[in-house]
């Protein structure tokens, strides 16, 4: 009887000649590459943002853009051999490579250990130099020094005094050396020096003119400094570099710089289009809004500034001097009480009933969403609930 024949597996898969895949040429390879290349130059269009950084207009800016160029190139004197030798080592001693030299009993070398660790040494000594220099050179309540590179500034010259206040969500602009303020619109002489005085009326803000100086923070019931100077005539954007609640986005503002006499015809322009900021006038320009247009005005209230610095424009609110005085002299025992109702700051928005959207406690007198009940109704204070006494802790 014969037995017929049984099938014997192979050692691998079978191939057909139609599946085999076509080996990699070098002119393949060369065409892939070609074609990633060809996509490097639409990398800077997903950033999204302009070179006003790099190409800034006042001399501050200037110096700052130099010290991100200094020290970017220092670090790059690290990274670009390190990623120069990773792809030469890598593409060196490849696995096809037979010629590369094999020592597998190396663990040591002098020179290489005096070359890794020499380098970055240098390199954190440099940048620790440019930094402390740069710190103290770059103080944003340092008054400037010169003018541009080789320009120092002249003697008798008064710096610009502006002062600055962040609203929710637009810039107030002072300029007590000509009584006039503006919303939204600053401007400036060319080649004479700028010193901000900045504050806020509402919460923490941020206050960036990157074509001119660098960013500085502006914080209620304090007062921070910033100098700059605008070398060149034109037009440049100022911004809220910080959060700070639904109209961040919008709140920018124009800073014009003005050759000859373009500064005076600016100062004569908002005196004969602007209005009277008193006291009441501002309380309703602080009131929190989006897209405030711009706004001139010829005078405004003595003081306002300083009250508003103190936390005090609203009437019957504590100035922060007053505060300050009464605890220097040990506080006001059983009678600090009735202080009490004037030095709360952070509701005054809800009483008045215009507090900013999305606002929580104790601003608002409303609890944060999170700690809200699934079925509450609280919309605000014009909507239910809106008008209920806030807890005590909320108050104080």
């Amino acid at each position: 009887m014969e037995r017929s024949p049984v099938a014997v597996p192979s050692a691998g898969p079978s191939v057909t000649p139609s599946a085999k895949q076509t080996p990699r040429t070098p002119a393949s390879a060369a065409r892939r590459a070609l074609r990633g290349l060809l996509l490097l130059p639409l990398l800077p269009l997903l950033a999204g943002c302009n070179l006003t950084v790099m190409f800034p207009s006042g001399d501050v800016a200037m110096q700052q853009r130099n010290l991100v160029l200094a020290s970017t190139g220092l670090m790059l004197l690290i990274i670009v051999p390190v990623i120069a030798l990773t792809l030469l080592f890598a593409w060196r001693y490849r696995a096809t490579n037979t010629e590369a030299r094999h020592d597998p009993d190396w663990d040591h070398s002098t020179g290489l250990e005096v070359v890794i660790w020499t380098a970055p040494l240098l390199i954190i000594i440099a940048l620790g130099a440019l930094t402390w220099i740069s710190t103290h050179t770059l103080d944003p309540f340092r008054p400037l020094s010169r003018l541009e590179p080789g320009k120092p500034i002249p003697a008798q010259t008064k710096p610009l005094e502006v002062q600055v206040v962040a609203l929710d969500w637009k810039w107030l602009f002072f300029y007590p050396e000509y009584g006039v303020a503006s919303v939204n619109e600053m401007a400036t002489p060319v080649n004479r020096p700028v010193t901000f005085r900045l504050t806020s009326a509402s919460v923490m803000n941020a206050f960036y003119i990157p074509a001119l100086a660098g960013m500085i923070y502006a914080m209620p019931g304090m007062e921070t400094k910033l100098h700059a100077v605008a070398n060149k005539p034109g037009e440049f954007e100022g911004l809220a570099s910080h959060y700070s609640g639904s109209g961040f986005s919008r709140m920018t503002f124009k800073v014009h710089s003005f050759d000859g006499d373009g500064f005076d015809k600016w100062i004569a322009k908002v005196k004969s289009e602007g209005k009277e900021l008193s006291r009441d006038a501002y309380l309703e320009l602080e009131r929190p809004s989006e897209r405030e247009p711009v706004t001139y005005y010829a005078s405004y209230g003595d003081g306002l500034f300083k009250s508003i610095l103190g936390m005090c424009a609203v009437p019957g609110k504590m100035c922060m001097h007053e505060m300050m005085s009464i605890d220097a002299k040990g506080g006001a025992g059983k009678d600090s009480r009735e202080n009490v109702e004037r030095l709360q700051y952070d509701n005054r928005h809800t009483e008045r009933g215009d507090e900013a959207p999305g606002a929580t406690g104790p601003a608002s007198n409303h609890a944060p969403r999170s700690d809200k009940p699934a079925n509450s109704q609280d919309h605000g204070p014009h909507g239910k609930g809106g008008n209920s006494p806030a807890p005590n802790q909320l108050n104080n």
